[in-house]
């Protein structure tokens, strides 16, 4: 029972929330709120929100002049069910010769004539010849849509792309200026026209003063889209593109389902009922209006707040991107614009503070709510005038991050106001009945509680030690450790535990674990609650096995160096460190049985010095040594790495060369070891000369056997001893 009483008062404890300074509640709650805002912002979870609000601010923005630079020439379904589909060519050759005649600045045909309707004359391409401001229109190939090509007989400069940008709600909100396709850059269908309008104003497209790579026409500089601009996470920023603020001219008729712009029918024009003012010096636009065509986009203007979305044609999408770049050139009409991230993220945290001192300060439900509700107008009306000025400011993140400080700050309020009480008098009335000694301590490290089992532990009475500190009880170096532990939680405000001596009031000395948490009464005080676990004889038992650990590590490391050193001896001659005759013979096996499986031919080496005996006797045993350490040296720089030489006891010595191509590497190996045996060695200041008989037999033309191969070479060896030594001869 007071196993679980503990385990439940120490939860609780450690349950209580972090301490903090008043001054800091605020700007925590904001920071971590904004992160967490911030975080769902950079996953795009607010996109869809951020952009339907756009489009209400742009439903709610007041018309601007009517559009007098643009008239639409409509296709609708009453001709199209005259004439039929596709037009013939000979109506839009006449048709384009009768806007002609009127001068306009510039004719974009938004229809595509990538193959000759029939019936076929060349009337049409007569008609392209001779009108320099008109502008065809093409689909480039990209991820999504196959190419479209330009009408036929067009000529290339006249030809402008039809790209269009659709957001992850199928609506149109950025426009293409330019697309690269094959190092090739291409003008959209807008642009084209623009240019050819603002031609005639003097203005050319030229780099902005302020960044190279920006387009500046006129008044304007076109910032380029970037992927993250806005409300945009991780959108695709290909081309030249621009955030496009769509105009909102009034219409100067009743013009129908479709406004904004002047329309005419193409029937009209062809009939010759237009006024010619409607065309004169204008940017004139040819296209469909029908349902049957399905040509319609969803743009901001189609939102509504009741109903269905109703899209736009094809046609006016052009006439909106073409007026806004027209308009901004001409009369600097604002382009939006958005904020650095580091500025949008200072935003968003502004307003989440915002949110947490206006509810932490005000502390009255009705007063904060109007609070709130004021600052979130605000907050809007801000967001809504700096989109009429062409800036497009985050409203819903901040929204966000305001609310959600609002609501953490009142339910921290609530919480600590009803629960914090009973945590509290739960943790007196409790602390009594754990049998672990816990203590309490103040900002200014005085114990204010401690339960019975922690005076027991220490040695001292409970009124001795209230109001006291571990520098009063403990040795200074204790307690300094005490000290410092005690502030890395106060300073951190995390649960700590560290381990730690403890001397009683008897002297003697605990190794202890003290685990230290914060927590804070309802008038906002600071305090740090300390459980101790003794672990003296933890500890005394751990210090015991690792000390019988490093005892058997130790024995097993000298019982392997002296396994090695054996198997060392075991295997090699212990004058010259070369293997010896054992492992010459254990090496040959292997090496027989490699040089079989892999059909590889093998060598071996028998080799006695000449006149050794005559060292030994004349200059002693000791110089025999010394020369025959000299001997082994030069053999072993003789040879390969994969080869092997062995001493097999007196002036005898053996090679194996594995893997050799032919026998006449094996005789170049044995006048290499000759050359090398027979310069002079210098021992105690006398000069030594001695020579070598070498004997060779060779896997498999010799024997197949390595006992075989030996003899062999070892005949082949007295051979060459008999026919003048300091040379080989083969078996």
């Amino acid at each position: 029972m007071n196993q679980q009483l503990g385990k439940h008062c120490v939860k609780l404890i450690f349950e209580l929330k972090q301490s903090l300074r008043r001054g800091h509640r605020e700007l925590i709650t904001a920071a971590t709120v904004a992160v967490c805002v911030l975080l769902l912002h950079s996953i795009g979870l607010l996109q869809s929100l951020e952009l339907a609000t756009l489009d209400q601010f742009f439903c709610l923005r007041p018309y601007e002049s009517p559009e007098e630079r643009i008239t639409i020439v409509v296709i609708d379904e009453a001709y199209l069910n005259e004439v039929g589909w596709p037009i013939p060519d000979t109506n839009i050759a006449q048709l384009l010769q009768k806007l002609n005649v009127h001068k306009p600045r510039a004719i974009g045909l938004d229809i595509y004539r990538n193959l000759p309707v029939k019936p076929v004359n060349q009337e049409l391409p007569n008609v392209y010849k001779s009108m320099p401001n008109l502008v065809g229109i093409e689909q480039l190939a990209n991820d999504k849509n196959v190419s479209v090509l330009p009408p036929l007989g067009l000529n290339q400069n006249q030809v402008g792309f039809n790209n269009v940008l659709f957001d992850s709600d199928v609506k149109i909100r950025r426009s293409l200026l330019y697309w690269h396709v094959d190092n090739q850059v291409h003008e959209s269908f807008a642009l084209k026209l623009a240019l050819l309008y603002l031609k005639s104003e003097n203005i050319t497209p030229s780099k902005a003063k302020s960044n190279p790579e920006y387009l500046q026409l006129g008044k304007a500089v076109f910032t380029r889209f970037q992927t993250n601009d806005g409300a945009y996470v991780g959108s695709d920023d290909k081309g030249y593109q621009i955030l496009t603020n769509f105009p909102k001219p009034k219409c100067q008729s009743s013009c129908g389902e479709f406004d904004s712009f002047r329309q005419v029918s193409m029937k009209d024009v062809l009939a010759d009922k237009v006024e010619e003012n409607l065309i004169k010096n204008r940017i004139i636009l040819i296209g469909s209006i029908a349902p049957s065509l399905q040509d319609f986009v969803f743009i901001p203007y189609s939102s509504s707040l009741r109903g269905t979305a109703k899209p736009v044609p094809g046609i006016q999408l052009q006439a909106y991107f073409i007026s806004e770049l027209i308009s901004a050139a001409l009369q600097g009409r604002p382009l939006f614009k958005v904020w650095p991230d580091l500025v949008e993220n200072l935003w968003i945290f502004i307003w989440s503070y915002l949110g947490a001192v206006t509810t932490w300060r005000i502390r009255h439900a009705t007063i904060s709510l109007i609070s709130i509700l004021v600052s979130c107008f605000v907050l809007t009306l801000s967001a809504y005038v700096a989109f009429l000025y062409g800036w497009w400011i985050p409203i819903i993140p901040s929204l966000f991050s305001f609310g959600s400080s609002a609501i953490w700050i009142t339910s921290y309020i609530a919480h600590m106001q009803e629960e914090w009480k009973r945590s509290k008098e739960f943790l007196y009335h409790v602390i009594n009945t754990i049998p672990d000694p816990i203590f309490v301590k103040n900002q200014q490290h005085q114990w204010i509680v401690l339960n019975e089992a922690y005076c027991r532990f220490i040695g001292y009475p409970n009124k001795l030690l209230i109001e006291k500190s571990d520098y009063d009880f403990f040795p200074k170096h204790e307690a300094d450790v005490f000290r410092e532990q005690d502030d890395l939680v106060f300073q951190t405000q995390q649960p700590q535990e560290h381990e730690e001596e403890f001397t009683n009031a008897d002297g003697q000395t605990h190794q202890i674990a003290t685990k230290r948490s914060l927590h804070k009464d309802a008038g906002g005080n600071l305090f740090l609650v300390g459980v101790i676990r003794d672990i003296t004889q933890h500890k005394l038992m751990e210090k015991h096995l690792k000390c019988t650990a490093d005892e058997l590590s130790r024995s097993n490391d000298e019982f392997k160096l002296k396994e090695d050193h054996l198997r060392y001896l075991a295997n090699h001659d212990p004058l010259t460190g070369l293997s010896n005759r054992k492992f010459f013979t254990e090496q040959l096996y292997e090496s027989l049985h490699g040089a079989q499986h892999d059909n590889f031919l093998l060598g071996v080496l028998f080799i006695d010095l000449d006149g050794f005996k005559q060292v030994n006797d004349t200059l002693g045993h000791e110089t025999g040594d010394r020369l025959l350490m000299t001997i082994a040296e030069r053999l072993s720089n003789s040879l390969r790495a994969s080869d092997t030489v062995s001493r097999l006891g007196g002036d005898e010595f053996t090679v194996i060369l594995r893997a050799i191509p032919n026998v006449q590497i094996a005789a170049k190996v044995a006048e290499k070891i000759l050359s090398s045996i027979i310069k002079p060695i210098v021992v105690d200041g006398d000069t030594i000369r001695v020579s070598a008989s070498i004997g060779i037999s060779v896997y498999p033309y010799n024997s197949q056997d390595s006992e075989t191969l030996i003899k062999q070479a070892d005949a082949a060896m007295y051979r060459a001893k008999r026919l003048g030594k300091n040379r080989y001869e083969f078996a």
